[in-house]
């Protein structure tokens, strides 16, 4: 069968906003809450992985990664209000 060398046309997906991008709309409050969070969910994780409950192991690395960004964002955050005053 002989192709047209058309391509498929397919509906572009909208744009994903960054994990980033949506700590930073928030406000210190919010932020350090959102740490908390992770922080929770990341001992779980621990938690489910020393009893041998937890079957996808790299969602460790992935709770990690977004406490660091959330604490990063977090610094950021705190430094311009200094830097303001």
């Amino acid at each position: 069968m002989a192709t047209t060398g058309r391509k498929k046309t397919t509906k572009a997906a909208p744009a994903k906003v960054s994990k980033a991008a949506v700590l930073r709309e928030k406000d210190v409050a919010g932020v350090q809450a959102e740490i908390k969070d992770l922080q929770k969910a990341h001992f779980s994780l621990r938690m489910q992985k020393a009893t041998q409950q937890l079957s996808n192991t790299s969602t460790l690395r992935v709770t990690r990664r977004d406490i660091a960004r959330a604490k990063t964002i977090l610094a950021q955050k705190q430094q311009e209000t200094q830097a303001a005053k």
